[in-house]
């Protein structure tokens, strides 16, 4: 299956997953045109029968920011999962009195579909009894997995610099964390700080041998990267020590043709069996400021548009996405 580029315009921060229904669903940020108060202000939702309609479906408000005061401003990154039973819906969202107050949410349908049922707000995320320290600053771009029967959160937050972390939840009470996060990855290497010195963005994929976190680095302009993490199947994935961090980015401006700034993606394994890199990037010329919506806060252009690559494995069983 070959699937056409920019595989949706304007949506960035692109997530897909495959139900048990049988349907594919995608959701992604809804863009800003120029500053906060213009876009930022919904979470939108399509679902198709294979991963290709997604880019011709019907596209869905299915929750709408508040007019004022929390989840207001900045709806970032949401993402669809089923978690005990129950879809979810992670999202990021600011205050109308203070833009840059970010923190991570949630959403729960009320019905088993969730394209045509309601959705209701459980609230912001909660830390664990004894940490006092998560969800206190910036804090967004919140995944999902599940691993050998424990279930797991990423989400990156500004301690410092913006960095991931990791802690573990009872499925049934996705809202609150059950232990303490461990830092997962903080900006160290010069491709992680141009611009500003971030880490964010985390995607999981899961093989026989390895536990891959991918995430993206850097600034959100055509700077924006991806770097990779990993541990083995069988470690404890709660011990720092599991992990190790290549010191070079997978996937960035230099590696593509036609596309700058990578980044923020997901992964989806589409009818036929394809495992998809589903991302982000703006086109080429964003770079001399001739994309057409161009705007200097790299924010607020929208021309992040979601896009699809084929990833294939290395002799070793590593994933390349280049």
């Amino acid at each position: 299956m070959e699937y056409k580029n920019p595989f949706i315009i304007q949506r960035a921060d692109p997530y897909i997953t495959k139900g048990n229904d049988g349907y594919y669903y995608f959701t992604a940020s809804y863009p800003a045109f120029g500053d906060a108060q213009h876009g930022y202000d919904r979470i939108i939702l399509r679902r198709s029968n294979t991963v290709k309609g997604l880019a011709e479906a019907e596209e869905k408000t299915i929750w709408k920011a508040h007019e004022e005061g929390i989840m207001a401003r900045h709806i970032w990154a949401p993402e669809i999962h089923f978690i005990g039973g129950k879809w979810y819906i992670f999202f990021a969202a600011a205050n109308s009195d203070d833009v840059w107050h970010i923190r991570p949410y949630l959403l729960k349908c009320d019905g088993n579909d969730p394209y045509n049922d309601t959705w209701s707000e459980m609230g912001k995320m909660q830390a664990s009894d004894d940490d006092t320290v998560s969800f206190n600053s910036f804090s967004l771009d919140m995944t999902y997995f599940e691993h050998k029967g424990k279930h797991f959160l990423i989400w990156a937050e500004i301690i410092g610099d913006s960095s991931l972390f990791m802690a573990e939840i009872n499925p049934e009470n996705p809202q609150e964390l059950i232990t303490k996060p461990i830092l997962l990855t903080k900006p160290e290497y010069d491709w992680e700080k141009v611009v500003f010195r971030v880490n964010e963005g985390a995607s999981v994929l899961k093989t026989k041998e390895k536990v891959y976190v991918f995430f993206s680095a850097s600034g959100t302009g055509s700077e924006y990267c991806m770097g990779r993490l990993e541990a083995d199947t069988d470690a404890d994935l709660m011990n720092p020590a599991s992990w190790k961090k290549l010191d070079s980015p997978v996937l960035q401006t230099s590696d593509l043709v036609g596309e700058s700034g990578p980044g923020h993606n997901s992964f989806v394994t589409d009818e036929n069996g394809e495992l998809l890199l589903v991302y982000h990037a703006r086109p080429e010329s964003h770079l001399h400021g001739e994309c057409g919506t161009y705007c200097e806060e790299s924010l607020y252009d929208p021309c992040r548009h979601a896009r699809i690559r084929k990833v294939r494995f290395d002799e070793n069983g590593v994933p390349v996405l280049k």
